[in-house]
């Protein structure tokens, strides 16, 4: 179908409601704020106390529905992926999300929301493929009062026929506030900042120290090892440039032939440094399924292509040992400096 006669079509469902209005399993509570809080390390004292407010980024969290889900789509969002799937356009992508706070949320509000398709692209040529990008906006109310909207946006597309080279993993976001880290990285060596007033460690890098508010910083080499605090297991969307993690040989080569195919399954897992600071990682060494919390860890740097090296941890069972290029162990503060900004 041609594009003059498709988008009048997908047009037509904007504004129409994406699924069936749903309410949140649990009302804001303070065990979940804590879990959340902990796991991303936040110690903010507005998220404590008899008068805590839910952290504004756990908007979305409040309207999950587990395992046991939501009710689901309605007819029109199932009607338009249809008529996409038909046209051609079956694959599909996420690109990004949007939240907006309009009020804090409270212990014991109870929270409810619906979705609508809130708009179609024109047909767009992207590295992908031709397709359309597609934003469905939520609303999420507590107790009735519209609390903050959550915008999501997929591109729904035709795989372009093209023979490309094997995609290459995203690329750092490399700034003055962690250019020591990647520099660090590149000599492999695991660097956590250290504030030069009041001691404190911190990941990842920042300007400023989030507990005396210090710009005065210096580094500590980690000695790389740690457990697996907590994780996740991706198996959608697949990505060919993370083929084969589970597989990436000890001698820090990156993934090899052999792995998952199309990118997938993997583990990323949030990692406790024995320094007692976190960081966000692959767990390679062992299938993605045998990734446990609590389980030990070991630094390896591992080459993702020619330009890339990045920093992954290999699975220690019990009684193995560890293999790969690892830091010398040395903790003792390098790199002393002053950094008021980076």
């Amino acid at each position: 179908m041609s594009e003059d006669g498709l988008y009048p079509l997908l047009k037509a469902y904007e504004g129409r409601s994406a699924s069936i209005p749903g309410a949140g399993k649990d009302p804001v509570n303070e065990p979940m704020i804590r879990h959340w809080c902990e796991a991303m390390g936040d110690r903010n004292p507005a998220y404590e106390g008899p008068d805590a407010i839910a952290p504004p980024t756990m908007l979305q969290a409040w309207t999950m529905g587990g395992l046991s889900g939501h009710p689901g789509r309605t007819g029109a969002h199932d009607e338009l992926f249809a008529l996409l799937d038909g046209a051609g356009f079956a694959a599909v992508v996420a690109t990004d999300c949007e939240q907006e706070y309009l009020r804090p949320l409270r212990p014991g509000q109870r929270i409810s929301f619906d979705s609508v398709i809130e708009t179609v692209s024109p047909r767009k040529r992207t590295k992908l493929g031709a397709g359309y990008f597609v934003t469905t906006m939520m609303e999420i109310r507590a107790d009735g009062e519209l609390a903050g909207t959550h915008r999501f946006r997929i591109l729904k597309y035709a795989p372009s026929a093209e023979q490309k080279p094997r995609p290459r993993r995203p690329r750092p976001v490399i700034n003055r506030d962690n250019a020591g880290f990647w520099a660090g990285v590149a000599e492999h060596r695991l660097l956590i900042q250290r504030c030069a007033s009041c001691g404190q460690l911190r990941f990842p890098w920042l300007p400023g120290c989030g507990g005396c508010g210090s710009a005065e910083w210096g580094v500590v080499e980690a000695e790389g090892t740690g457990t697996v605090y907590s994780y996740v297991v991706v198996h959608h969307p697949r990505f060919p440039a993370f083929d084969g993690l589970h597989d990436a040989g000890p001698d820090g080569a990156g993934p090899i032939e052999g792995g998952p195919d199309e990118g997938g399954p993997y583990a990323v897992g949030l990692i406790e440094l024995a320094e007692g600071v976190r960081m966000v990682s692959n767990v390679i060494g062992v299938p993605y399924d045998e990734v446990r919390i609590g389980m030990p860890v070991r630094l390896e740097f591992m080459r993702a292509d020619e330009d890339l090296e990045l920093p992954v941890f290999r699975a220690r069972r019990p009684g193995a040992g560890c293999h790969g290029p690892v830091p010398d162990g040395k903790r003792a503060a390098a790199g002393e400096q002053a950094a008021a900004g980076g």
